[in-house]
């Protein structure tokens, strides 16, 4: 599923145009974009959470030139999902 896919869902639920539902899609994701650039936590409630975490500094292997390299700490995304959603994909 993609963003237009969304915006037609939403469309076909409701009486919004096309447009419209697509601005909401917009709307929502920069919402949930400056929130993880916050890094504040985002829960739907029945659909999943989002968390920023922190990832430590570790190493990896350069399987072309076979060399162990140094990967950068930094931060990560967490998504977890919430009950409902684990429900209906172990259906």
């Amino acid at each position: 599923m993609i963003k237009n896919d969304i915006a037609l869902a939403i469309e076909k639920k409701s009486e919004f145009s096309r447009a419209k539902s697509l601005l909401i899609v917009d709307a929502v994701l920069d919402s949930l974009k400056e929130s993880l650039a916050k890094d504040e936590k985002i829960e739907i409630r029945g659909f999943a959470s989002f968390k920023v975490v922190p990832k430590k500094t570790g190493y990896g292997r350069d399987i072309r030139r076979k060399k162990q390299i140094k990967i950068k700490k930094g931060k990560r995304i967490k998504f977890r999902p919430g009950q409902e959603l684990k429900n209906i994909k172990n259906k």
